[in-house]
């Protein structure tokens, strides 16, 4: 079978390129070698972490917070196999809603494990053994990313899980510990922080959420002790006993010292993801990797091997769904002769825990490392009006600025629903727009993106409710 791309792998980065090149006229197919598209992110990861996430901020605003506003009910009970049936809908819906995306735009897709015999051919192999070889003119590697591994440490996805475990447990344990104070670790802690575990992280470096800006991890880590995590910063898990009926895990200083045990039902690793290459036969085929187990690119997505390109979490840059989409935008566009293009530096980030916390651009320590002289404005959400009278009223918004130009480099943001507010912050700063542009928007009132202009009108000393 011959076609003009064959993109291996149907997680965002993939299916999104399939189908902007089949919009753009091209022959293309994809493969899969599991049951289902969408790939980590729609199977195991963005897709049913939030749903989860939405079902237990509901379940605790439901226990602790209806009274509060005049709304008598009963102490919520949990139903965790129908909040997992919950979840699972959800998942399957977008997963159908792939599938039937592909029918639309006459994608032929092949399920099978997917191998790079070399430029222009890609062998398929069934679950029953069956190959066949797919001729074609370009070749997408969109294979995304693994759970990385702790060293001595294995995984079960019963007790000692991944993020994809730790969504699909059958009860809620009484004590868990997150290893990695990252995204991932964060989000799915809330959920069974929300549900009634004890949550302990456990993060090697001396912060959570490494990348995003310090004052930002430093207030919301607070918040997050308010509402019943507890941090062990600076330490590292070098050992976890499975033997017993709880686990017990090894932990020490990062920078050396006496070892203690921590107790736990379960035990999540989430100390990041790697990227997915094996058995595509890329080493084979020639295509370059770097020392991280990174497929090297150039601008265009091209590998040094003609006629294979690669995108998303097995490049550099952050391991973002939403990064890869655009990256497959772009390569499709650039296959059909068009001048396809992504803004690395206009890549939003959200954590999906509650509150929020949304992230765009540059942060303040990496202004400082760069000696760019920047002018802040802040606001938080205890002065606006709409969070105030809604009692949500934990966080603030920062706009970072060029202290010269006015424009805007960076904006950070942590409270309620701000990963649905930090997406005016990406259009402005994609026309290169300035902290007085976002300051003289009209925003409607009373509204919680108002404290996104109180920000900007902060950079220059004017913010009118603060």
């Amino acid at each position: 079978m011959s076609y003009d791309l064959v993109v291996i792998g149907t997680g965002p980065g993939g299916y999104v390129c399939a189908i902007r090149a089949a919009q753009l006229g091209l022959k293309v197919a994809v493969v899969e070698k599991e049951k289902t598209f969408g790939g980590t992110c729609l199977n195991v990861g963005c897709i049913p972490s939030k749903a989860l996430l939405h079902a237990s901020e509901r379940f605790e605003e439901a226990g602790h917070h209806f009274e509060r506003m005049g709304i008598g009910v009963s102490k919520p009970k949990l139903d965790l196999a129908a909040m997992q049936k919950f979840k699972a809908e959800g998942v399957d819906g977008n997963v159908k809603g792939i599938g039937f995306l592909f029918k639309k735009n006459k994608i032929d897709a092949h399920q099978g494990t997917g191998r790079v015999l070399g430029p222009g051919r890609v062998e398929v192999t069934s679950g029953d053994g069956a190959a066949q070889v797919l001729e074609t003119k370009n070749i997408v590697i969109a294979t995304g990313s693994d759970v990385a591994q702790l060293p001595g440490i294995a995984i079960d996805e019963k007790r000692i899980v991944s993020s994809t475990g730790a969504l699909s447990l059958d009860k809620v344990p009484a004590s868990l510990i997150v290893v990695g104070a990252g995204v991932i670790g964060l989000e799915l802690g809330s959920v069974w922080r929300r549900l009634g575990a004890q949550v302990t992280v456990v993060e090697f470096l001396d912060r959570i959420l490494p990348g995003m800006d310090g004052e930002v991890a430093r207030q919301f880590q607070r918040m997050l002790e308010k509402q019943g995590f507890s941090f062990r910063l600076g330490t590292k898990v070098t050992a976890v006993d499975s033997s017993g009926k709880r686990l017990k895990a090894k932990v020490e200083p990062a920078a050396g010292g006496a070892a203690e045990t921590l107790e736990a039902d379960v035990v999540l690793v989430a100390i990041g993801r790697v990227p997915f290459t094996e058995g595509l036969g890329l080493a084979e085929a020639g295509v370059a990797m770097d020392q991280r187990g990174r497929v090297e690119i150039d601008a265009h997505f091209a590998t040094n091997v003609a006629g294979i390109y690669a995108l998303g979490d097995v490049v550099k840059g952050p391991m973002l769904a939403h990064k890869a989409e655009d990256e497959g935008v772009a390569v499709a566009e650039i296959l059909a002769g068009q001048a396809g293009h992504v803004n690395y530096e206009v890549i939003p980030g959200v954590v999906y825990t509650a509150p929020e916390v949304a992230s765009v651009g540059r942060t303040e320590d990496e202004l400082k490392a760069a000696g760019v002289a920047y002018s802040v404005g802040k606001f938080p959400f205890t002065a606006n009006g709409r969070a105030k009278v809604n009692q949500t009223t934990d966080g603030f918004i920062k706009v970072l600025a060029d202290a010269k130009t006015d424009r805007v480099l960076g904006v950070h943001m942590v409270g309620p629903e701000v990963g649905e507010m930090i997406h005016e912050a990406a259009v402005l700063m994609e026309f290169g727009g300035s902290a007085e542009d976002l300051a003289r928007t009209c925003h409607a009132h009373p509204t919680r993106s108002e404290a996104v202009k109180e920000a900007a009108l902060a950079v220059a000393r004017r913010a009118i409710h603060m």
